[in-house]
């Protein structure tokens, strides 16, 4: 079975798999415990805090563990509206968010936030313009993922960030499809809130991060929380916490060399299909290079899945949190496609696995599909 599913799980890599296993083994401790075995073991967490920290650019004292990128949205986005009630009322965002971003507004709303929805373009893109004439005197946080899970397109955060610091607004983002995969400077970006999670780079599942600048104000969801320094409560996973700092490590020790190959395998699959019937979806350079967002004409995507999934071939039609859901992907319907030509859309994402001959055999199997028709 060849897999081409990476953006929405990877598997753990041996490095980290060996790193969880001694952990949970030997560094047992609770690491809220006064003894040596719970000093222990918040020392891992407070090495693995630096270590995040570095990857990008960011303090320490900003990092803080959850269970995955989905929580540190919904922590992050409460914690962060509520500690800065006095700033204003006001969150500016986009309909292409992830659904734990777009759930969280939908609570922050009920508690009496205003939420705006901010068009993109036919890419995916924030437009600067549309974005400032969205600011109004209240609006105190804007969030922007770094780039969409489903169309790949990659916003430009500087950018964004710049215009948000010149109008002393917060900035949060979902970094979840983007950590250890492109770089990612809290600093130069100007990002107040940064969430990430492990299984995206072959570290283990239920596993994430938050960054919070230690400039920032934030009220902790849950009253007298003790752990992590009470953003959340819940013992501290030091097993997968270490095996998340380590595939990050590890990932971002050969990011650049990986972008690279992947930019050699997108290009060798674009080259290879006929456009006229294979419609690359997103911005066609802006884009995630391990990402193709793709619309086979006349064909559902669902359909094509299967059909692929037949030959050995694991893709998606989308972000894996949407699964069940009827209706097509939201980011294809909101960049001007009709019903229709959402339900076509397909998603294949490479990993450290994926070869030459895994993309020239998906692109036989697509013609075949297509031959059908």
């Amino acid at each position: 079975m060849i897999y081409l599913d990476y953006c929405a799980t990877t598997p753990m890599s041996e490095t980290s798999l060996t790193i969880y296993t001694k952990a949970a083994k030997e560094f047992f401790g609770n690491p809220s415990s006064l003894h040596d075995f719970g000093t222990t073991a918040n020392q891992l967490l407070d090495q693995s805090r630096i270590e995040i920290s570095n990857i990008i650019n960011g303090e320490k004292e900003g990092v803080y563990f959850t269970s995955g990128g989905s929580e540190s949205n919904y922590l992050s986005l409460l914690s962060i509206a509520r500690g800065n009630k006095h700033r204003g009322n006001h969150i500016i965002t986009t309909n292409i968010e992830h659904p734990s971003v777009l759930n969280t507004l939908e609570l922050l709303k009920e508690e009496g936030f205003t939420i705006s929805f901010i068009p993109v373009n036919s890419y995916g893109e924030v437009e600067l313009d549309r974005l400032a004439q969205e600011i109004t005197g209240e609006t105190f946080l804007v969030s922007i993922g770094h780039a969409n899970s489903e169309l790949g397109t990659i916003q430009n955060m500087e950018a964004i960030g710049q215009l948000l610091k010149d109008r002393d607004i917060l900035f949060h983002s979902d970094c979840v499809q983007t950590f250890g995969k492109l770089p990612i400077d809290v600093k130069a970006f100007n990002l107040s809130a940064v969430t990430m999670s492990a299984h995206k780079i072959y570290g283990p599942k239920g596993v994430g991060a938050v960054y919070l600048s230690p400039k920032l104000s934030w009220k902790a969801t849950v009253p007298n929380s003790s752990q992590e320094k009470g953003f959340r409560q819940g013992t501290g996973n030091v097993p997968g916490i270490v095996a998340f700092t380590s595939a990050a490590l590890e990932v971002f020790e050969g990011q650049d060399f990986e972008l690279q190959r992947f930019q050699k395998l997108q290009k060798l699959f674009l080259d290879s299909i006929d456009p006229a019937k294979i419609i690359l979806e997103g911005h066609p350079t802006k884009r995630l290079a391990h990402h193709l967002c793709l619309r086979v004409k006349g064909i559902e995507g669902q359909y094509v899945m299967l059909e692929c999934n037949r030959r050995g071939i694991a893709i998606s039609t989308g972000s894996a949190c949407k699964v069940g859901q009827t209706s097509p992907p939201r980011s294809m319907t909101e960049t001007g496609k009709t019903l229709d030509e959402a339900r076509e859309m397909i998603r294949i994402s490479f990993g450290k696995e994926t070869t030459e001959e895994h993309i020239r055999y998906t692109v036989n199997v697509l013609n075949e599909i297509i031959a059908q028709f």
